[in-house]
């Protein structure tokens, strides 16, 4: 009996480690269905190799391969039907093993268990489980075969990183599983005289002696080195107790979307040029009359005629639009565009791979709401983004990613004409009652729906001046820039698109027989938007459709832009400031009509084309090759799983560096990408073992990297890139002296004096003062960096780093890229 429990005390542990790494890793999962197919991998895995020990080693593992091919094709069937994923069991498996990785990194937390984010901690949690017992139960190396579920483990902790707080228990059952483990393993007792208490018996005294010595150096010798191991790791591991973990979700680029989907207002105008196009149908069920819903009303831009008090008030006596409970028709929601720059409204969404349950949002507790249901087919609407009912819980029928911050959805792959999905969604339904008393939103959540870029027209800032003056109250003042726009404006089908400054100041104040002071709704409601801003009240523009029944075909002509203001305790409420139908506009007043030479028409903007950002393509490891028993063959597969281990981290160190050198010197504003140049110089100088003193200015960095590129002892040499010796190597150019033969120089913003010009740097290299000139340019006057000095300062930074790793011993050079560091530093 003890025998028996002794030989199943080690695969017991490792089956116990396996499936502590689940648990570890499932804490960023929806349920425990995670854990629990991992848990059936490390069963599986260890049960095939105990199944099979009799057998040649090398025949273990291609049948645990099979086995573990069975099980993954299980989890994806059972995982994908429990998702309700379309397509058959082939095209999900090879979708899965083709992004599991990128998907599981970009993944919405809580991810909901799918086959593309449970396939691959299937498989890893299999083959950990087939190289421990190969090795610790058939090799009977225990203490090498703990590795396996080591690493399993330690990756669990490093893909949740931050996500999740780590309780302590799970590794103090890891520990105890592992020392379980050791304490019972070993090779086994074979009855052999030579492994039995009298094997030295016939020894002489002289041999029993120096067998002694031997083992009690040797042991002395591991107590040495465990201690030595244990006094060097012990500080490092204790200051990383309290550090916050690296998030590898930083490094891999969630889902995308092009400018149109980025900014589909631009798309009101288009589709209004087609009014009978049939962008999607929808059947919409669950949308019952609350008792206090005004009547509903006629929505402003169509067909029919003026309402009459007896038929439905006016928005702007009864409140918003899209107070009305809506009872016989619906708003379906495109997308919300949170961000104005002065030319153009954006979503400026993080959108991340989301399953079937969508996270809840944040409300409210007093806000009732009301639980909708539509089934949606998409007809000629093109893009990425998924039209729904705010706010989408659930989602069925098509494979999502999700921006939580705004509540927008998008289909990575595209729309495709007869997609057919099922969206649940939770509409809130505040008491409109309280709006005349209530506040605006305030503190930091609301400073993004307050920004106004500089360069706005002074009489949009006058107009919005004038009606915040005229009333008190955010309910009162929103109300009468609403009923401001309905009344002296007037909607048109063919009006051209554009919303930046001009074109809303020529909308506003254009002379009508020019084609001003008429627009789409992108135009109304980009203007109340921005008016509202400038009036201290938080807004958002969104775009979507209303489709008066809540049933049918949706067309061209019901697509529609409003914008909503965020009040303190009621959330976002929606605004109409379209006029009625068939009713003529006021006159602009004159003191807000333009100069005669203001009243030309604005060019439509300019499209713009997002830049193609490389999918990152995962990494697939070797399974590990079952090892026989021999020390030979032990070693060899060893030391083979080793390197190609080490392989595999020099890789992704690589790939993680790469990636962080793109994100610094192509994503972000001119500014952003300037300081990220000056990121990859000082990262260059640290890693040749000079890092920069954290006193020293951008100048004084500048000579230290001079220094340090001419290495100790060294002086700069006078010639056609160095005119000026030291003072002079890479920095601005003599006093009077000509720029370089050929190369063209226009003065840039901010010139002063004699200081080189910052609109085109001269070729330098290194250049490293010019480079600090341009984070000074950076850090001091961030609106007038250009894309030319960003992709400048990229190349100079790049020149750099390359001149001084060349300067660098060999050994420097060789472990330049796979240097983990700035991974880690601060960024």
């Amino acid at each position: 009996m003890v025998r028996l429990l002794r030989t199943l005390a080690v695969p017991a542990a490792l089956v116990a480690m396996i499936g502590l790494a689940g648990v570890v890793l499932g804490r960023v999962y929806a349920g425990p269905l995670l854990g629990q197919l991992v848990l059936g991998a490390a069963v599986g895995a260890v049960g095939v190799s105990l199944a099979t020990r009799r057998l040649p080693s090398w025949l273990v593992a291609p049948l645990s391969v099979l086995a573990l091919l069975g099980y993954a094709g299980f989890s994806i069937w059972f995982t994908a039907r429990r998702a309700d994923l379309p397509g058959g069991l082939t095209d999900v498996a090879a979708d899965a093993v083709r992004n599991g990785i990128p998907r599981l990194l970009t993944a919405l937390i809580p991810v909901e268990p799918t086959p593309d984010t449970v396939i691959v901690p299937v498989v890893a949690a299999w083959l950990a489980g087939l190289a421990a017992s190969e090795v610790g139960i058939r090799a009977a190396r225990v203490l090498l075969g703990l590795t396996a579920p080591v690493a399993l483990y330690a990756g669990a902790l490093y893909v949740v990183g931050p996500n999740a707080e780590s309780p302590a228990w799970l590794t103090v059952a890891f520990a105890a599983a592992a020392a379980l483990a050791l304490a019972t393993g070993g090779r086994p007792d074979r009855r052999d005289p030579a492994n039995s208490a009298d094997a030295g018996a016939g020894l002489t005294p002289a041999v029993r002696a120096a067998l002694r010595l031997r083992t009690a150096a040797s042991t002395a010798l591991g107590l040495v080195v465990v201690v030595g191991l244990a006094a060097v790791l012990a500080p490092v591991v204790a200051r990383q107790v309290g550090a916050t973990p690296v998030d590898p979700r930083r490094y891999v680029q969630p889902p995308q979307v092009d400018s149109l989907d980025e900014n589909p207002l631009i798309r009101i105008s288009g589709w209004a040029l087609h009014p009978e196009q049939t962008l999607l149908e929808v059947h919409t069920t669950g949308i019952p009359p609350l008792p206090d819903d005004p009547p509903p009303t006629e929505p402003a831009g169509g067909d029919g005629e003026e309402e009459s008090p007896e038929d439905g008030e006016p928005a702007d006596e009864e409140g918003p639009a899209d107070a009305p409970g809506q009872s016989r028709g619906v708003r379906i929601r495109l997308a919300v565009l949170n961000d104005y720059d002065g030319v153009t409204w954006r979503v400026g969404g993080t959108y991340r791979n989301a399953g079937r349950v969508l996270p809840a949002t944040e409300r409210s507790p007093d806000i009732p709401v009301a639980r909708i249901e539509q089934e949606i087919t998409i007809g000629d609407l093109t893009g990425r983004l998924l039209p729904a009912v705010p706010t989408p819980r659930e989602v069925t029928g098509a494979r999502v990613a999700y921006d939580q911050a705004s509540g927008t959805l998008i289909q990575p792959e595209g729309l495709r004409q007869g997609l057919r999905y099922t969206v649940n969604s939770e509409r809130e339904r505040p008491d409109y009652n309280l709006l005349p008393s209530a506040n605006v939103a305030f503190g930091p959540e609301a400073l993004r729906f307050l920004q106004v870029e500089p360069g706005a027209p002074e009489q949009l800032q006058r107009l919005a001046d004038r009606i915040s003056e005229e009333n008190s109250g955010p309910y009162a003042k929103a109300m009468a820039l609403e009923s401001y726009l309905a009344e002296h404006y007037r909607v048109v089908a063919d009006a051209p698109s554009g919303h930046a400054y001009p074109n809303l100041a020529f909308f506003l104040f254009g002379p009508p027989n020019g084609g001003g002071q008429r627009g789409t709704s992108e135009q109304f409601a980009a203007a109340f938007a921005v008016l509202a801003r400038m009036m201290s009240l938080p807004t958002r523009v969104v775009v979507g459709f209303d489709s008066p029944t809540g049933s049918g075909p949706v067309r061209g002509a019901d697509a529609l832009a409003w914008p909503e203001v965020l009040f303190e305790g009621l959330g976002w409420v929606a605004f109409n400031p379209l006029p009625l139908p068939n009713t003529t506009p006021r006159p602009v007043e004159d003191e807000f009509k333009p100069e005669p030479e203001d009243s030309t028409p604005p060019p439509e903007e300019a499209s713009q084309t997002p830049e193609a950002t490389p999918e990152a393509a995962p990494v697939t490891a070797a399974a590990p090759r079952g090892g026989g028993s021999g020390v030979p063959v032990l070693v060899g597969g060893g030391a083979g799983g080793l390197v190609l281990v080490l392989t595999g981290l020099a890789l992704v160190v690589v790939g993680m560096r790469r990636a962080q050198r793109r994100r610094r010197l192509a994503d972000g504003p001119p500014a952003q990408r300037i300081a990220g140049a000056w990121r990859e110089l000082t990262d260059a100088l640290r890693l040749a073992g000079r890092p920069v003193p954290d006193h020293l200015a951008a100048t004084e960095v500048a000579a230290h990297a001079r220094a340090s590129l001419r290495g100790p002892g060294e002086a700069a040499t006078p010639g056609p890139e160095n005119p000026g010796g030291p003072e002079r190597s890479g920095g601005a150019p003599t006093p009077g002296g000509p720029w370089p033969a050929g190369e063209p120089v226009a003065p840039g913003p901010g010139e002063v004096g004699d200081r080189p010009p910052t609109g085109r740097l001269r070729p330098a290299v290194p250049g490293v003062d010019d480079l600090a000139e341009l984070v000074n340019l950076a850090a001091f006057a961030p609106d007038i960096a250009t894309d030319e000095q960003a992709r400048r300062a990229g190349e100079l930074a790049l020149a750099y780093a390359a001149e001084l790793r060349a300067t660098r011993p060999w050994w420097r050079r060789l472990l330049w890229s796979l240097h983990p560091g700035p991974l880690r530093w601060r960024d």
